[in-house]
């Protein structure tokens, strides 16, 4: 079997020719896009391994000419961008695997053999619109895994089943699962299963019929109806109630529902995705999870790692944040090369989320555009006592006090607009506290509706799970 090695790094281009000829396969390797198209023509491959940053062009791109020649051969692409977008784009592309680099050479080796043995009917398939925006940031290898387990259920409805520690971005996984895959054009419908009531959660997801329980005045159309086309992503399932637990498995079972009081069966046509920061086989030895429900719901399962985990992160991460709060209206902020490393050093045991919440702070209230270990240090300590306070990355009234008698120029009209997002904060983190993170009774309490305290809690990075009281 002939494999066609696309690669303009001569060292990296001799160690996998050595690995595949050690699986018995013969490479011809060339190191551009014009010579990879010459050798088509005259010649016959069982496969193509191909870099995507080559001297005349992008590797990903031009697969279309190699699809107009050898429709139905498997394409393996290599890739130093190891971003979500480049895995996506080699995935739009029917490619057969994708590895970033640096890559194991022995796994690249067997896939490659893999591809070669089964090069049967096309696996370049149509040109399908990337979805932008997914805010999934990472170089790290632990996140090189997310990304290509990502990229294998795009084009199905497996179910999934995400799980990490509290911050590590579960939902943004889920998030980009959606918006990248086929039920695209479908609501995204995110169910938080902690934050409901016991004996509301039912009709939460399953909806329920006019005079089924007191107060219900009229018929309502639960999650799963809701989520119709799309995607139901259930947060924390390792929380559900029992009862609740049985009513999903028979959901998931049978692939339809019934409201609460109803008797009509309403056929599903929704991916599910689950996300929880338990680990359940133990919660399954307690009786508190259902064991067959966890084999339904762990179909394919993804790790979001822990950011102690992928620390070399923390500088994209960092500057990812920091033009996001820029957007935002925040004043731009830079971090010196010293001040990231302060930053790598830090526990940040809140993981992602309690790192965002860190620099939107930085923005808000550092003294100097480029911060650097000096004004990056007394935010640290701040950080860490609020931290040891169960609330990591919070604002303080004091802290919007300062910035306002701080801010050396104000812009004409943004004073109250600044100060009053500073002090909004705190505000709602503690009726969020207050609540356990219950967000009907935090709305009430403030004397607004759910959708516009879910919109305010986006845009300040406050997160309900975060206050929810667990046992």
């Amino acid at each position: 079997m002939s494999i066609l090695l696309v690669e303009d790094d001569m060292s990296i281009a001799m160690v996998i020719t050595a690995a595949l000829e050690a699986e018995g396969l013969t490479v011809t390797h060339c190191a551009t896009l014009a010579e990879r198209d010459r050798l088509l023509v005259s010649d016959c491959f069982s496969a193509l391994v191909t870099d995507v940053m080559l001297p005349d062009g992008d590797g990903i791109e031009s697969l279309a000419r190699v699809r107009e020649v050898a429709s139905s051969l498997p394409v393996i692409v290599l890739s130093a961008q190891n971003t979500l977008d480049t895995a996506v784009r080699a995935t739009d592309t029917g490619a057969f695997e994708y590895f970033p680099k640096p890559f194991d050479i022995d796994e690249l080796a067997r896939t490659v053999r893999q591809a070669a043995e089964t090069s049967v009917g096309s696996m370049l398939g149509e040109d399908e619109p990337l979805a932008e925006g997914v805010p999934l940031v990472g170089r790290s290898p632990a996140m090189q895994t997310v990304f290509r387990m990502i990229t294998r259920v795009l084009r199905n409805d497996l179910t999934v089943l995400i799980l990490g520690e509290s911050g590590t971005g579960k939902e943004l996984v889920a998030e980009a699962i959606h918006q990248l895959g086929h039920r695209r054009e479908g609501p995204f419908v995110a169910v938080n299963t902690a934050a409901i009531p016991a004996d509301l959660i039912e009709s939460e997801l399953f909806g329920h019929e006019k005079g089924a329980f007191t107060g219900a005045v009229s018929r309502h159309v639960g999650k799963f109806e809701q989520a119709a086309g799309g995607t139901l992503f259930l947060d924390e399932i390792g929380d559900m109630p029992m009862q609740a637990q049985t009513r999903l498995l028979r959901a998931l079972q049978s692939g339809s529902i019934r409201r609460v009081g109803g008797r009509e069966e309403v056929i599903l046509d929704v991916r599910i995705i689950a996300a929880t920061n338990k680990d359940l086989e133990p919660e399954i030895a307690a009786g508190r999870f259902r064991e067959d429900l966890y084999y339904r719901l762990n179909v394919v399962p993804i790790v979001t790692p822990p950011l102690r985990e992928r620390r070399d992160d923390i500088d994209v991460l960092a500057r990812h944040f920091l033009q996001l709060a820029a957007g935002e209206g925040l004043p731009r902020r830079q971090l010196t090369t010293q001040a990231i490393e302060l930053l790598r050093q830090q526990p940040w045991r809140g993981n992602v989320r309690e790192l965002k919440n860190f620099i939107y702070r930085l923005a808000l209230l550092a003294r100097e555009d480029l911060v650097d270990v000096d004004g990056l240090a007394p935010l640290l300590t701040q950080e860490a006592a609020q931290s040891a306070n169960g609330d990591p990355g919070a604002l303080g009234i004091d802290d919007a006090v300062y910035l306002w008698l701080t801010q050396e120029q104000p812009t004409a009209g943004t004073i109250y607009v600044r100060a009053m997002a500073a002090f909004e904060r705190p505000l709602f983190a503690q009726v969020l506290r207050e609540t356990g993170g219950n967000q009907l009774r935090a709305a009430s309490a403030l004397g607004i509706n759910r959708n516009t305290l879910r919109k305010r809690l986006g845009e300040l990075a406050l997160d309900p799970e975060e206050f929810v009281r667990r046992p």
